[in-house]
């Protein structure tokens, strides 16, 4: 038998329990791992709520580290006793022990630990393919980060200054605004603050290439009018809800726009996609162009505690709960 936490009906942080499950056996192509640490999400939160719907009972989460201890049958790329991390489907992670295909997973580096696996799979992978697919970031561009001093939003900042980007964060309090400028962001505006006037005038009336905003129905509309004709609007989370139904026209009219709403499980579809981002993103940290915080630790048997701190937005880089 193992320990998970299990949710039976979808609602506030109060729904997970601490149960114990029996211990899954890995399937074909799948391993069971031993996790060491597991990455807490805001996509968690989403499944969680019900905002996602997956069948219940389930157990959360989508990142984590450890070590493998079984093999099914037909893996051949892995063997028992290695370090391995993912961030993908299928859910699972807020577990002592899982099931994962085989393919999903990345071999850790002798010189990253579980903790900071656990604390960059999600968040790194994301900046990866944000700022080097979704909308390539050249020298000299402009970008504009919400959530900057979050857990994706701290490695965007570091990881687009290193590119040559002017960043500019948004943040939401003061203390916030310190942690992204310590981690590359040149200008932190506050969220209470008009930020298209703000961006209008740090930019000298250009405004920006692109905006990557997490946040959601609060801000698309400020998010849009802080684009240059042609820029493109990446939405890519609803931390203060689902972004509403959208008019087209509205994209004409503000400059001929681009709106995308990527996923992570998209853009590593492909093993060999997940193998490259995975490989640009530990030669970053190991070069230290990006600094892995990990800001907040709970035992994975108070994911609820960890739930709240993080949608109270109590929360700065990435925090981790320990099996």
């Amino acid at each position: 038998m193992t320990h998970a936490i299990r949710v039976h009906a979808v609602g506030g942080p109060e729904v997970m329990v601490w149960e114990q499950v029996p211990t899954p056996d890995p399937g074909p192509g799948q391993v069971l791992i031993e996790h060491a640490a597991v990455g807490l999400n805001f996509i968690d939160v989403y499944f969680r709520s019900g905002l996602y719907k997956t069948p219940l009972p389930m157990t959360p989460g989508m990142e984590g580290a450890g070590t493998i201890i079984r093999l099914g049958p037909g893996v051949t790329d892995f063997a028992q006793g290695d370090r391995v991390a993912y961030s993908s489907a299928p859910l699972g992670a807020y577990a002592e022990r899982r099931v994962m295909p085989a393919d999903r997973l990345v071999r850790l580096p002798p010189d990253i630990s579980f903790e900071a696996a656990a604390g960059m799979m999600m968040t790194g992978l994301t900046a990866q393919y944000l700022l080097h697919r979704t909308y390539k970031v050249m020298p000299g561009d402009p970008v504009l980060i919400y959530a900057a001093a979050g857990g994706v939003g701290l490695v965007m900042c570091q990881w687009a200054k290193h590119l040559g980007a002017t960043v500019i964060g948004v943040v939401s309090n003061e203390a916030k605004a310190a942690v992204a400028k310590s981690h590359g962001a040149d200008e932190v505006l506050l969220a209470h603050e008009d930020i298209p006037a703000r961006v209008r005038e740090i930019t000298a009336g250009a405004m920006v290439p692109v905006v990557y905003d997490s946040i959601g129905r609060d801000t698309f509309t400020a998010s849009l009018d802080c684009l240059a004709p042609l820029g493109i609007m990446v939405s890519y989370g609803n931390a203060s809800g689902p972004v509403p139904p959208v008019e087209l026209s509205v994209l004409a009219a503000k400059g001929s726009l681009f709106l995308t709403r990527p996923s992570l499980n998209t853009y590593m579809a492909k093993r060999t996609a997940l193998l490259a981002a995975a490989a640009d993103l530990f030669a970053v940290v190991q070069r230290g162009i990006v600094r892995i915080e990990v800001d907040q630790t709970f035992p994975l048997r108070d994911a609820a505690d960890a739930h709240r701190a993080l949608e109270a937005r109590k929360t700065t880089g990435s925090t981790i709960l320990i099996p």
